[in-house]
């Protein structure tokens, strides 16, 4: 008796479906192509000495190989301080900023909230319009005096109007049965809050809290606006200095073996720089993909 093949998802589909979706593999292919080959491409550059990589390029000569780069950044004892400092400020920030912005959405998910359309305008305009930088500097450093405080960095940016505007759709798809059930039991608005919502929105919260760590530890503008002091400096600032310390100076023009020795370097410890920033990133991110997919489209599609 002959079997029947059964046909897969795919060759079920329209033809005009079919085309699509091979556009669609094609088009997430070369983008693809385009990330993956400039980070192979960075992780192998900062292994080779930087002579080698200069004249011929990549090379899997492992006598050619050094670790150099590493040596020299893991040495430096300002790396372990900017890298406690960006750990700190990323994990504060993601605790403020995760509580105001679930705060905040609250109340604008609740359709009984008088003044929803007013703040919801007034957030909007946030998004299109801000202060500038000087009178932002001038109030922090002026009139609230948090220069050289790491709160200076932690406050302004912790509330997101995206952000909230994603865990406020995200409430909103969550049936309106189950704060009934509690309000029947007894329950206030706290109790519904902390106790029934927040555990059903573990998604949205890690999404949340994924952008908000991220979006810190990569940040280094406002710290080198508002940080002076070596000892408070974030790891991407620490780095940043110390690039542009390892480029040639000026009254060394005239000696050409110290400056290409000083050129040279500076090129190797660029790559190890970069993949020693990103490593974190890299570590924690296949930990939170799960909620991280689910989040974003439950936060932007439904309601």
């Amino acid at each position: 008796m002959a079997t029947t093949k059964k046909k897969s998802e795919f060759a079920k589909q329209p033809t005009i479906d079919k085309t699509i979706l091979i556009i669609g593999y094609v088009i997430l292919g070369a983008f693809l192509v385009a990330i993956i080959f400039p980070v192979i491409y960075i992780i192998l550059a900062s292994f080779i000495d930087p002579i080698t990589l200069q004249n011929k390029g990549l090379t899997f000569d492992f006598s050619k190989w050094t670790l150099t780069a590493y040596e020299r950044v893991m040495s430096n004892s300002q790396i372990w301080t900017g890298f406690r400092n960006a750990l700190i400020y990323s994990i504060l920030s993601t605790i403020i900023a995760g509580v105001v912005t679930l705060l905040a959405a609250y109340p604008m998910s609740r359709p009984d909230f008088r003044g929803r359309g007013f703040f919801n305008v007034i957030f909007v305009i946030t998004m299109f319009f801000g202060g500038g930088l000087i009178p932002t500097y001038l109030l922090i450093v002026n009139t609230i005096g948090w220069k050289n405080n790491p709160l200076a960095i932690l406050i302004p940016g912790a509330f997101s109007v995206w952000n909230m505007i994603i865990a406020r759709t995200y409430y909103q798809g969550i049936p309106r049965d189950l704060q009934e059930a509690a309000d029947i039991d007894g329950a206030t608005e706290m109790d519904y809050f902390f106790k029934i919502l927040l555990p059903v929105c573990t998604p949205i919260i890690a999404t949340i809290s994924m952008w908000n760590f991220v979006g810190m530890w990569n940040s280094y503008f406002d710290a080198m606006i508002y940080l002076d002091d070596a000892r408070l400096q974030p790891l991407q600032l620490v780095l940043r200095s110390i690039l542009i310390q390892n480029q040639p100076e000026p009254g060394m023009v005239s000696d050409m073996q110290s400056t290409a020795a000083r050129a040279q370097l500076a090129e190797l410890l660029k790559y190890a720089t970069i993949i020693i920033s990103s490593l974190p990133l890299m570590i924690m991110y296949p930990f939170f993909q799960k909620y991280f997919d689910s989040g974003i489209m439950a936060g932007a599609v439904k309601g």
